[in-house]
């Protein structure tokens, strides 16, 4: 949790739980399981990048009682701005059953875990069609480092842009990233495939 809940409503007015999170970060039946189990009603609105959170938060009073933001740089830097309350960790006995080692990662931005808890946590994958690849880099091909990667985007750059003149004529294109990377494609016959890689803060 990033900011502490207040869930102690006034005399007279219903419970409230104020949430703004990225989108289809919850399942559809989540905010209405929870209702009924809690007797809470929930507000939840959705953003679709760090940047319009932080912009909410940095403006003011911004209503919310939980929000979901990434842990660095943006969490870091909303928690030296002073916008988020500490946890009550008494209030939370499930805390005991996080994962020690990615509060440590945390910790990072959060020192000590005082304003935020990990929510997601996601790695990025690269997986790459092992017939093509050796049939193209052949089998000493270093499938166990980045170096598959990025030695040959380096050798594709460097190879493409020493094959183009300096000042083009006005019948060349300039060399631009875009079409190196695309062609790269005959060197490295792989996908990466990459989740949004962030730790949230809930």
């Amino acid at each position: 949790m990033a900011a502490a809940i207040a869930l102690s409503p006034a005399a007279g007015e219903e419970a409230r739980l104020n949430v703004y999170n990225w989108s289809d970060y919850i399942a559809p039946d989540t905010i209405a399981k929870f209702e009924a189990e809690t007797g809470i009603k929930i507000t939840y609105d959705v953003y679709d990048g760090n940047e319009v959170l932080e912009a909410k938060l940095l403006s003011g009073r911004s209503g919310y009682d939980i929000v979901v933001p990434s842990a660095s740089p943006f969490m870091a830097r909303q928690i030296t701005a002073g916008v988020y309350q500490a946890l009550d960790k008494d209030k939370l006995p499930n805390w005991q059953n996080l994962d020690r080692h990615i509060l440590e990662l945390v910790a990072v931005a959060d020192p000590e875990n005082v304003h935020g808890a990990p929510y997601l946590w996601s790695d990025t994958g690269i997986g790459y069609n092992e017939t093509q690849l050796h049939a193209v880099l052949g089998n000493a091909a270093p499938v166990d480092s980045l170096a598959l990667i990025l030695a040959s985007i380096r050798r594709a750059a460097t190879s493409a842009i020493s094959r183009r003149p300096l000042m083009p004529s006005k019948k060349s294109a300039p060399t631009s990233a875009n079409s190196i990377l695309r062609n790269t494609s005959t060197i490295l016959p792989m996908a990466i495939c990459a989740s949004r890689s962030a730790i949230r803060a809930m």
